[in-house]
């Protein structure tokens, strides 16, 4: 664990679900520069445990009552979808920076709504995209903006391995759950299309940004069968670079995760892992200016406390924000509702046009 800095950030985690379990609450204790304040959960059994496991200074079954303490500076939103914008908006009234989870929200509109909150807070909020600490991909986007030139094209994918379960049950703690949980008003499993976009989707379309800028357009097609579902799009960036993005649910084989990158003067392959495997993506760059390729290590791969302490940075020490910031978060969802809208009709759909939700 890294040395604490003197200067903390004191965070508040909103929500003791799986995400909190297995990411937040740690990667607040172990940050440099952060430390766990409060918890807030409205289901008493739930909190009462999280709090005896990590031990913060504060204690909430009201988030109203954790917005008032003067002395918390920040919140994670780490609730269901459904309440990211609702919450975040609170947070940034009551004066309270945001690292919200992803995806920012599930609509164009109250996305943009939270995007006209953050504006007249003054606030930093972050989007929880948290593969932007890989280091692997850390590296590959140095080569991009400093080495690489102009782009000629991204192939990105995203497939779920039918086995992921079984690989994750053997990584993460044991997660504990609460009949007393709050839930949103529709069951966000009820429509699985709009689920796996939504949960898997934005962290394909948010790596395509990351690396390859702002997308304009989409023309995507889905194939459901096999108990899968397949999305293949083809994506116009807006510097001009072609795309094809590839979001699967579920494959038989390993957990599959990457992308190829094509530049002026050289070009990027990576493999990425299962998240909780903690692992920095392995990253080959190639650099044709002396026909050399090179494997950034990536040794610190713990991407949620890596999150916890660029947004910590940005709020203590005027850092440059190099997560996922509210447009980031934006453009994110009308990238999904893009696809999803694509996917319906056959037709290419711009960004531009889209409203609504996945």
């Amino acid at each position: 664990m890294s040395k604490k800095e003197e200067r903390r950030l004191r965070v508040g985690v909103l929500g003791c679900g799986p995400i909190a379990q297995a990411a937040h609450f740690e990667s607040c204790t172990k940050a440099r520069n952060a430390d766990l304040y409060a918890i807030c959960d409205v289901a008493d059994e739930l909190r009462e445990r999280m709090v005896a496991i990590h031990a913060p200074q504060r204690s909430y079954a009201d988030y109203a009552a954790m917005l008032a303490d003067p002395e918390l500076e920040a919140v994670i939103v780490a609730t269901s979808d459904a309440f990211h914008v609702p919450a975040s908006i609170l947070a940034l009234q009551a004066g309270k920076h945001v690292l919200s989870e992803k995806p920012l929200g599930v609509t164009v509109e109250e996305t943009r709504a939270l995007q006209e909150a953050v504006a007249k807070s003054g606030q930093v909020l972050q989007v929880g995209h948290m593969k932007r600490f890989d280091a692997g991909l850390q590296a590959a986007k140095s080569f991009i903006d400093s080495e690489m030139g102009s782009l000629l094209a991204l192939k990105a994918w995203y497939c779920d391995s039918t086995h992921r379960y079984t690989m994750t049950d053997a990584l993460q703690p044991l997660m504990l759950h609460s009949a007393a949980r709050r839930r949103p008003a529709q069951d966000p499993k009820s429509d699985m299309r709009r689920y796996l976009m939504l949960a898997h989707g934005c962290h394909l379309v948010d790596t395509a940004r990351y690396l390859a800028g702002d997308i304009v357009a989409v023309q995507a097609r889905l194939s459901e069968r096999c108990a899968a579902r397949c999305w293949f799009v083809d994506t116009e960036f807006a510097n001009g670079a072609l795309g094809h993005l590839d979001l699967t649910v579920a494959v038989r084989m390993d957990w599959h995760e990457g992308f190829q990158l094509y530049g002026e003067h050289g070009s990027v392959i990576a493999k990425t892992y299962n998240p909780w495997y903690y692992r920095s993506s392995d990253v080959e760059i190639f650099h044709e200016k002396d026909a050399t390729t090179r494997r950034p290590l990536g040794a610190d791969g713990h991407f949620y406390r890596r999150q916890v302490e660029g947004f910590a940075d940005v709020i203590l020490h005027a850092a440059p924000m190099t997560g996922a910031n509210v447009r980031d978060g934006v453009e994110s969802v009308r990238a999904m509702v893009a696809i999803a809208r694509s996917a319906e009709s056959g037709r290419r759909v711009r960004l531009a046009d889209v409203q609504g939700g996945v």
